[in-house]
């Protein structure tokens, strides 16, 4: 390595470390969240919290009811539909394809391995915790498979989140970048909210999958930021050709 690469190198590290500590506090902070929360479930100790929030969203009188004009529940119906694995799963496809005919290969792959295994982190979580559906109220829609992590929360936290960040990288404009990721933050919240307002998720189990799903795609956006371009090559070497003129 010459000294003007090694002095190149050491100018990109300095720029790039405050960056890199904020996001590994903050990795490690979520993880000492989502462990807590893992602990309070595997001990009973969340069950009154998540009762009264699950109560609190049903009418006194009858709590097969939620609260809220009916047209409401349409909606959340609706909505928790985007955090489900067909829709998720066309998602991932259609960006996967632009990426690859936008000539990003590199970031591409990586998105879409990315997403497969969150998704696997989020079945293996659930496998190992095992926690039963909540029984306090009715559902209002069909389940059977495991509660924690929230599947639809987690899921679409990887998914969205993931998608954002890497897709934000290949933005030119910081308003399109923010934008982007403001809606994957949203998407993510809304359909996780909409999975305790059916009855089909403890209010933790919501948390605990928005905590592990962003996780997940914070450590796949510092990833991607250490390795993986986010230019196509074709304007990469543009980009060269025009800084040596």
């Amino acid at each position: 390595m010459t000294e003007v690469q090694r002095q190149g190198f050491l100018t990109r590290l300095t720029a790039y470390e405050p960056l890199t500590l904020i996001t590994l506090a903050s990795i490690a902070g979520g993880l000492f969240v989502l462990q807590r929360l893992t602990s309070e479930v595997l001990e009973g100790e969340s069950f009154r919290f998540d009762e009264v929030i699950l109560l609190a969203l049903r009418r006194a009188d009858d709590i097969a009811v939620p609260i809220g004009p009916g047209w409401l529940t349409h909606a959340v119906d609706d909505i928790t539909a985007l955090g489900g694995i067909t829709v998720l799963s066309l998602l991932t496809a259609l960006i996967t394809i632009y990426l690859l005919f936008d000539r990003r290969w590199p970031i591409a792959i990586f998105v879409f391995s990315s997403v497969l295994t969150g998704w696997l982190a989020s079945a293996t979580l659930k496998i190992l915790v095992a926690r039963p559906r909540p029984d306090i109220v009715p559902h209002l829609v069909e389940v059977s498979d495991l509660s924690f992590p929230s599947g639809h929360a987690m899921v679409s936290a990887v998914t969205y989140l993931t998608l954002g960040a890497l897709v934000a990288r290949t933005q030119r404009y910081s308003s399109t970048r923010i934008f982007v990721m403001g809606a994957g933050v949203f998407l993510a919240v809304i359909v996780g909210l909409s999975r305790i307002y059916l009855g089909v998720h403890y209010p933790t189990d919501v948390l605990a999958g928005w905590c592990a799903g962003a996780l997940w795609a914070l450590g796949c956006w510092l990833i991607s930021k250490r390795f993986i371009p986010s230019r196509a090559p074709d304007a990469a070497a543009e980009a060269e050709n025009g800084d040596s003129r």
